[in-house]
């Protein structure tokens, strides 16, 4: 599926502390005060985003068949801040394909929320973060807790996934709470709804969802945080380059710092998640 990006616009280094200090909104990933320079690009003949159609709300197709989500918007409005709309165009393909396709020049960048890996530094160059993902805690209503904070949990069983970076970020963050592990998400939830658990610890984004479905009955409320981690949840969503694009990094850097600050980022971002991850 290829769509052209030609229609209009509505109009300090990542977080690594255990806690961030957003209120609801969407964390402010460039400093107001820093001007990143932009790179000529009147020279580029297209700008060919890649991403895919099953990572909804980022990515899918709509009722119409249309590409849709977070990461379209955000092309355009890339595409806007840069003067490109009408050189711009996205393209879906299975996730599998999208790196092979990078390097074989099939598109420009890759914005589909690819996860920032040593060996793929070696072999792409990313932007600077876009969007964090933090981990919060999820209660159910019925729990009585002392205090609405992380340390009313204390001592108390908290589930999360084995073998995940959320297990490790919970024990390092608060080994004063004890955690209970389960094998896949769906017993973790379900645990939680049945009070087996006071509560869990795991992404963000999947619990802001679940929450608000019928599966989870209205049972369970988002608690304290969100917590965000460079060393256990990773640098964040970045746009991902072919080797030779470091021009088109630097203009993307600019454009996304522009975004950031007269609140069009932001803006998009209420668009998908008009609950918050934060």
């Amino acid at each position: 599926m290829l769509v052209m990006l030609g229609a209009p616009v509505h109009a300090q280094a990542p977080a690594t502390q255990a806690q961030s200090e957003s209120t609801g909104d969407l964390p402010v990933l460039f400093d107001a005060r820093e001007r990143l320079a932009r790179p000529d690009v009147n020279e580029i003949l297209r700008l060919r985003f890649l991403t895919t159609t099953d990572f909804p709300p980022f990515n899918f197709t709509d009722q119409t068949g249309r590409l849709a989500g977070f990461h379209i918007d955000l092309a355009r409005a890339l595409c806007a801040e840069l003067g490109l709309e009408a050189k711009c165009q996205i393209q879906a393909l299975p996730y599998a394909q999208l790196q092979e396709a990078l390097e074989a020049g099939q598109g420009d960048a890759v914005l589909a929320g690819v996860a920032v890996t040593a060996a793929l530094r070696q072999r792409f160059v990313f932007s600077r973060p876009y969007m964090l993902l933090p981990a919060r805690f999820i209660r159910h209503r019925d729990t009585q807790l002392p205090r609405q904070d992380a340390a009313s949990l204390f001592g108390r069983p908290v589930g999360v996934l084995t073998g995940t970076a959320h297990e490790a970020m919970l024990k390092a963050f608060f080994p004063d709470i004890k955690p209970v592990t389960f094998e896949t998400r769906e017993t973790l939830l379900s645990a939680l709804k049945d009070k087996k658990i006071d509560a869990a610890f795991a992404d963000a984004l999947q619990l802001s969802f679940w929450t608000q479905s019928p599966a989870a009955g209205n049972c369970c409320m988002l608690f304290d945080g969100p917590y965000l981690s460079e060393r256990f949840l990773g640098e964040g969503m970045t746009i991902m380059l072919g080797p030779q694009g470091g021009t088109l990094a630097a203009a993307l850097d600019s454009a996304l710092a522009a975004l950031s600050r007269d609140g069009r980022l932001e803006e998009i971002y209420l668009r998908y998640f008009p609950s918050g991850l934060y």
